[in-house]
């Protein structure tokens, strides 16, 4: 019997940011063998595919964050990597709106934010001048961010693993299996997939929704869980789409924790609407009623998802009103676009965003990556985790370095 095929590293997790450590690792260290392991058929199946694919800019992040680090150097790197490739995107620019007086002296701090995070080309805007970029918009002053842009993440991730697997022919790519437990030995770790065993002498995890499951199951000890939020997202229809040029934002509110209904031109023509963000009874449920009792049980048994409810009590219940009410999610739309009407949008699809939650309710946590013992762990990667990915992709490089002594 032939000896079962040991990778020098293994990826658990085919989405935007495994594909680009698979990438940069490949670059980096042609001659290593890697396995890129997902249990859905296709890449990009969750989070990275069900995004607003958008390319964030840096506004909103704490400078000298994480986040607010690999988002503005991962912006440059992906758009790079769009033109190189030919993965559809386009830098269009977007436009920040305040509508009432209340909103200013944040929208000034997000601006300073930008300032910070060298967000090239921003600029504070009248509320005359936001009609310059989105005529159909009212509001009383904005930001306009030159830097933003769109693009097709599904096809960004694709490309990514495909360049990857072009440079070593002995990598391989396994979809559909799904990683279930590990077992360590001294040089190597089995993954027990449910298709067989593989083997790897080292592992990383790149496991977005299921990151936390993952990093028990790799003997990893973390207090904290991933709780998942449902984004819907509605479209304009065809006769609409005149009213939006490219991206249009409303100035976030500090004390939620999502960035507020948005209206994004995707790259396919399309504009959607959205999303809202309501907590879901399946951390992998993209309809209204989807359920897990597994998914419902963790999440509810663990106090930081009770104390991130009570904080956010009056928002949770408005989120969840507007999940089941065309009328009230068109009522949040006007007050960035006030002639719009129930004839102009029609149900979208959803997403499903990973957060790491901390025990006191805390979503605002920075990217975090962690070791184990043969082993780096992304526990936390949310947005603006896709614009991030090839930065992220170099954080972890740097990190296998060391850990991994790849010389």
């Amino acid at each position: 019997m032939a000896e079962q095929k040991k990778y020098d590293i293994a990826i658990i997790g085919g989405g935007i940011v495994g594909a680009a450590t698979l990438y940069k690792l490949q670059k980096a260290y042609p001659d290593l063998t890697i396995a890129l392991i997902e249990k859905e058929e296709h890449l990009a199946d969750h989070q990275t595919g069900n995004n607003s694919g958008v390319i964030h800019s840096g506004l909103y992040y704490a400078p000298g964050s994480l986040k607010a680090k690999n988002c503005v150097k991962g912006r440059h790197e992906i758009v790079d990597f769009a033109q190189k490739y030919g993965v559809a995107h386009d830098v269009c620019g977007k436009v920040v709106v305040a509508t009432k007086e209340s909103e200013l002296p944040f929208m000034d701090k997000i601006f300073q934010n930008g300032i910070a995070n060298n967000t090239e080309g921003i600029e504070k805007i009248t509320g005359e001048q936001i009609k310059d970029f989105e005529p159909h918009v009212e509001g009383i002053a904005g930001i306009w961010v030159p830097c933003t842009g769109i693009i097709d993440y599904r096809g960004a991730t694709e490309k990514m693993v495909e360049v990857a697997v072009g440079i070593n022919s002995n990598s391989d790519v396994f979809l559909g299996r799904e990683a279930q437990g590990f077992v360590h030995h001294e040089d190597y770790s089995d993954i027990k997939t449910n298709k067989g065993n593989l083997q790897a002498k080292k592992l990383i995890f790149c496991g977005g929704l299921q990151a936390d499951r993952l990093a028990r199951k790799d003997g990893v000890n973390i207090k904290e869980k991933v709780v998942g939020f449902r984004g819907d997202y509605y479209e304009l229809t065809d006769e609409a789409k005149h009213k939006v040029k490219n991206l249009i934002y409303p100035v976030p509110n500090p004390d939620f924790p999502f960035l507020g209904v948005h209206f994004t031109r995707m790259t396919n023509g399309e504009i959607e609407c959205g999303p809202n963000a309501v907590f879901t009874f399946k951390r992998e449920g993209y309809g209204k009623t989807d359920f897990s009792l597994k998914d419902t049980a963790s999440a509810l048994s663990y106090s930081g998802t009770w104390k991130l409810f009570f904080k956010n009590m009056s928002f949770g219940i408005n989120e969840y009103r507007r999940a089941f009410s065309k009328k009230l999610f068109l009522k949040t739309l006007q007050g960035l676009i006030p002639s719009l009407t129930m004839d102009d949008i029609k149900p979208g699809r959803s997403g499903v965003r990973a957060l790491l939650l901390s025990e006191d309710g805390d979503t605002r946590d920075d990217f975090r990556i962690e070791y184990g013992k043969n082993s780096i762990h992304v526990l936390n990667a949310p947005s603006p985790a896709a614009t991030a990915s090839l930065a992220i992709g170099d954080e972890i490089l740097e990190m296998a370095k060391k850990h991994f002594d790849l010389g």
